[in-house]
């Protein structure tokens, strides 16, 4: 028993460097381009998008940032007997 899968085609033109980097993306050598270039486009959409309070929190951080209420990762690590 066979099943043929029939799909659309179309052409796409790259350039060069394009379509090397996306060979370089393949899984295993025998992928399709199609395959590589679906799963880029799926990895493109966010099913989920961030919360209004998550949000408010990467504002808070970046606002501890730029007023220097930073702390050194080597500092806390001792702190909590890390090192």
């Amino acid at each position: 028993m066979f099943i043929y899968i029939t799909m659309d085609t179309t052409t796409v033109l790259l350039k060069k460097s394009t379509k090397k980097r996306l060979d370089a993306l393949k899984t295993n050598p025998r992928e399709s381009m199609d395959s590589v270039i679906e799963r880029l486009a799926n990895m493109a959409v966010d099913d989920e998008p961030l919360s209004k309070e998550e949000i408010a929190g990467i504002r808070k951080s970046l606002n501890d940032i730029e007023h220097g209420r930073v702390h050194k990762m080597r500092d806390v690590a001792k702190e909590m007997g890390l090192k």
